[in-house]
């Protein structure tokens, strides 16, 4: 499977729709849906709702994170707004405000 990735140099503002893995380095303002898994490395900052399949989080995520299947937040993560996913994981060294909602 392909892989969309986004450099540590870019900054999309604006709405990504896609059916490809994305690979998340730089930044991000607006919306991110993907139908596969999306990881967002450490460094990288999303301001935007996420929508997608497995998502890692290593970087930073402002806006609502919403998987059809898990949310893995890694330690260094940092991520501020909502959480709706089948399962999360939070590992030390994350920071995460906001409500987790597993009823999906």
């Amino acid at each position: 499977m392909a892989s969309t990735v986004i450099g540590a140099g870019i900054t999309i503002d604006g709405e990504i729709t896609t059916d490809e893995d994305v690979v998340v380095e730089g930044t991000i303002r607006g919306k991110l849906t993907a139908k596969d898994s999306v990881s967002i490395e450490a460094g990288a900052v999303v301001e935007a709702d996420v929508i997608g399949g497995p998502l890692t989080v290593a970087g930073t995520v402002t806006g609502n994170i919403t998987s059809s299947d898990r949310v893995d937040l890694q330690g260094g993560a940092k991520v501020i707004g909502n959480v709706k996913a089948t399962r999360i994981t939070i590992a030390d060294g994350a920071q995460f405000k906001g409500n987790v909602d597993m009823d999906v």
